[in-house]
């Protein structure tokens, strides 16, 4: 059985998990380097939590698997589990098995992303709202004036 973690993301319909090896820097969403992706914005979204770590970027290989939703819901989907990939931030408490980050780096990485954006780690639980009966919308309804 292979010995890695997954580390998930999600922004409201897209779904992303991360993989993290060691390496020398190649960032990979599904299976196309990050330097390639379209557009700008996109790609500057994704490659938010390896500007802020820095040099340590160089050492690591991330994979990342995202489906479902817009190019900016993967976007953001897919930085939030390469931050959680880089900072080793796993369902419970459990200390993730061959990390290549020592515990301090990991705890350095962690502060840096909360300083920077808090929601790189803790994901965005916004939900688009159910369209109800009795009007277009979620909320909007048939106007009526009593005249």
């Amino acid at each position: 059985m292979n010995k890695i973690d997954l580390y998930p993301g999600q922004r409201k319909t897209c779904r992303a998990v991360a993989t993290i090896v060691k390496g020398n820097g190649k960032i990979r969403i599904n299976n196309i380097p990050v330097e390639v992706i379209q557009p700008e914005v996109a790609k500057e979204l994704i490659l938010t939590p390896t500007n802020i770590i820095g040099e340590l970027r160089d050492r690591v290989d991330v994979n990342v698997h995202v489906n479902g939703g817009g190019f900016m819901g993967q976007a953001f989907a897919s930085a939030v589990a390469i931050s959680r990939a880089l900072a080793g931030e796993t369902k419970g408490a459990k200390d993730p098995r061959d990390h290549p980050f020592t515990r301090n780096m990991r705890e350095e990485i962690k502060k840096k992303i909360t300083e920077f954006d808090r929601h790189l780690l803790v994901g965005d639980p916004r939900q688009t709202e159910s369209k109800k009966y009795g009007g277009p919308g979620a909320r909007r309804r048939k106007q009526k004036s009593y005249r």
